[in-house]
Parts: C-alpha cells; structure tokens; sequence
C-alpha cells in the first residue's frame, strides 16, 4: 500500500470511528472530536506534539471568525426576538406568501440575504426566523430550517463576492458578471431541489426534541404579555425590523461594490471595507438594534444587558463543538490527506467540468472545508482546463463550488453548526444537513453540464 493510499484509509478510518463513538456510544462530540483528531494525527504519522498543535491552531483559527460572528449575531437574534421583530418579519412572510409556501420564501431571503455574506453570518441573522415560523405555523423546524441552509450554502460555495468563489475566479481567468449570472441560472433550481422540495420529503421523517435551548432564547420571552397579539402591538415596524436585520448585508455589498469601482489606495474603500467586515458590520447592527428594536418596547440598559448575557449561555456548547470540527481538519490537511488527494486527481483523464467537482468533492470530503475544497481544487485544475480549451471559465468556478458542497459531515464545522442549533442528533444531521449538501452539489454539477450544452 503506497503513502497516500494509507493516507486516505486513515481518513476514512477516522471518519467512521468518530460517527461510531458520538452516534453508539455516546460520547460527547467535543470528547470525541479531540480523541480521534490526535489519534488519526500520530497513526499519520505526525509527531504526538505536532498533532497536538495541529489541532490547537485548528480551533484557533476556527474559532475565532466564528466565536465572533455567532456571538453578536446571537444578540442580535435575541433583540429581534424580544422586541418582535422577528415575530413581525414572520408574520408578513407567512400573510405574504401563505403557511403553504412559507418555506419557499424563507429559501429565496436566504439566497438574497447570502449572496454578500458568510455562511455561518445569513445563518445567525436569518435563524430566529425559522424559530419563529417553525412556532406560529406548527410547522417542522427542518422543513424551513433546511431551504433557509440550502439558500445560504448554493451562494456561499457558487457565486462571487465569496472568497472561495473569487479565488477561483481569478484561478480560472473567469468573468465575475458572467460567473454570477450563470451562479444564479445554476444555483436558484439547486437550492430549490435540496432546500424547500427535499425538507418537504424529509421533515414528517425526522422528530426533534420538544425542548431547543437555542430556540428558547430566540423565539422571545414566554410570559403573557409576549404573546403573539401583545408582541406585534408594541412591536417595531416591518420596515424597521427588515432593515435592521439587513444591516450587515448592506454593508458588506458596499464592500464588495467598493473592491470593483474605487482605486485600491482610496481611503473611501478602506472605510467601506472596515465597515463591510463580517465582524464590524454586525457589531454596527447590535448597536443600532438597541436603538431601532429596544426604543419600540422601550427596554431599559439592564434589560439589554440581560438579554445579551441570557443568550451567550447556550452557545458555549455549540462553539466548543465547532472548533473541536475545526481542529480535526487542520490535522486532517497537516496530515498530508489533502497533498494524497491532490496526486491522485493529477493522473485523472476526466473532462474539466468533471475534474474540478471530483477533486473538489474529495478534498471536501476529507478535510471538511469548503474553503479549502474549492480554492485547491481550482490551483490543481485550472493547469489542465489551460491545456485543454472549449470548457467555459464561468462553468469551471460552478462545477468547483458544486463539488465543495459534497457530503458535509463530522469534519465541518458547518455540521456542528447546524446540529446544535437545530437541536439534533449526529444520525438526524446526517439525514438532514449532509444529504442536502450532496443534492447541491449533484444538482449544481447537473445544471452546469446542463448550461454547458447551450453556451
């Protein structure tokens, strides 16, 4: 058996004995996360202390865009929940659109919401939404959990301002215009398939707990005078409500619109690129939810104090989970899997379309990064796509980000993500969240071949 065959054994090894030990044996992921990380590191062969480090740096760097993001965006979801904006916006949905297709629309904000943000930040601004329908409609939380996850994860792996996207843009020598029009031809039947078609098949077969902490926290208080007429009589506006939550998309799209029309030394896009960061904009969003959402119920400091302080508990679980996700896959790519995966996709003879999602789908399968997935897998195809002319740029970043998506599980932070704010088990996520991936990127490859035929 060769290095890189041994390689990508251990992977798979590790994989499966991490879905064994948390699914069987109940083991708490975070335990289990650190057990198997380390121990995959070593039988890799890495120095014990450098699998050690591996993992450390991996939840570092994890963490810390993420520990941010999730934290002020979980305030923010609580102020939106407590004034009733969050039961505004809902209900506006719900009158507009109707309970019956209230998960479409949730999938079409999020495909709005998404294109100039983060994933991890469209979901902390948008989930207190899904709580709050899931609640006034009776409705499964999967059912809109999942098109608002499938919107926000077509535009985060297939259309530019994302970085992974503009990365692979530039490594293709694609067109932004013509990326982001076929993205969007591609990528509104994809997020439909596995978002509000597959969650209506998949949600009477999967039962949550009763109780969701996170949930609980989001949907408001409970005592009388929050109940859904109280609430929507002091409650702000929808206007108001809507831009508030906007925020942080509106600032963002400044700075990705800044990067394209100003001079690099220009101070305005400094400043529009200081305020367009994730951390920043939703940092802006906070302070002024204060004001926009906490003047209408007229909350004193202690109470937004309080709220913010009540809210943060439950996300303690959740972000060491996350990073623990984190630091598997740093040891995962120090590991060598990622060079194993890279070699073998060298000696492939498939078409470019086909190439780049196959060697993105496998490196994302083994490191748990869509990042990482795409932009590798844009360095090692872009030299063969040269080499062999008549496959469109644009097709090429597609067919990339599609392949990104594949079969998120325990090695992605996205997973625990989901899993814990939804409340699920890791056997449900996999039915839920990994399954939806893999329609996207399936269905994404299936539009692109598609679109390929008639450009």
């Amino acid at each position: 058996m060769n290095p890189d065959t041994r390689l990508l054994l251990y992977a798979l090894v590790a994989v499966v004995a991490l879905i064994v030990l948390i699914a069987t044996f109940k083991l708490h992921p975070f335990v289990a996360l650190i057990s198997v990380s380390l121990g995959l590191g070593v039988a890799a062969g890495m120095p014990p202390g450098a699998a050690v480090k591996a993992f450390q740096d991996g939840v570092g760097n994890t963490l810390g865009f993420i520990a941010i993001v999730v934290g002020l965006g979980t305030m923010l979801g609580k102020m939106m929940a407590e004034s009733g904006a969050a039961e505004r916006i809902a209900t506006t949905l719900i009158d507009a659109f109707g309970e019956r297709y209230v998960h479409w629309a949730i999938m079409v904000v999020a495909f709005i919401v998404g294109i100039p943000v983060f994933f991890q930040v469209g979901f902390v601004l948008l989930v207190p939404l899904v709580f709050t329908i899931a609640r006034r409609t009776g409705m499964s939380l999967i059912k809109i959990g999942i098109p608002l996850v499938a919107g926000l994860s077509v535009v985060h792996g297939m259309l530019p301002p994302h970085p992974a996207a503009m990365l692979a843009v530039i490594a293709y020598n694609a067109d932004v215009g013509r990326t982001i029009l076929y993205g969007l031809l591609v990528g509104l039947p994809t997020a439909s398939l596995a978002g509000p078609i597959f969650a209506t098949w998949i949600s009477p077969r999967i039962v949550l707990p009763a109780d969701n902490p996170i949930a609980r926290q989001l949907e408001g208080s409970s005592d009388g005078s929050d109940a859904p007429g109280a609430v929507l009589q002091q409650s702000p506006g929808f206007g108001i409500s809507l831009f508030t939550v906007l925020i942080p998309v509106i600032l963002m799209l400044f700075a990705s619109a800044a990067d394209l029309t100003l001079d690099s030394a220009s101070p305005i896009r400094s400043a529009l690129h200081f305020v367009g960061n994730p951390i920043v904009a939703l940092l802006l969003a906070l302070f002024f939810s204060f004001w926009s959402l906490g003047r209408a119920r007229h909350f004193t400091r202690g109470q937004l104090m309080k709220f913010c302080n009540d809210c943060l508990a439950p996300t303690a679980t959740i972000l060491l989970v996350i990073g623990a996700g984190g630091g598997f896959n740093q040891v995962l790519v120090q590991s060598g899997v990622g060079r194993a995966i890279a070699n073998m996709a060298i000696g492939s003879h498939a078409s470019p379309l086909l190439l780049a999602w196959g060697v993105a789908a496998l490196i994302r399968v083994a490191t748990g990064s869509a990042t990482v997935a795409m932009t590798t897998a844009a360095g090692i195809v872009a030299p063969i796509a040269l080499a062999m002319p008549g496959t469109h740029a644009e097709l090429l970043v597609l067919a990339t980000g599609a392949g990104s998506l594949v079969l998120s599980h325990v090695n992605d932070a996205g997973f625990w993500l989901i899993k814990e704010f939804f409340n699920m088990t890791v056997p449900q996520t996999l039915k839920t969240w990994t399954v939806a991936e893999t329609i996207i990127g399936v269905a994404g490859l299936g539009f692109t071949l598609l679109l390929s035929l008639v450009l």
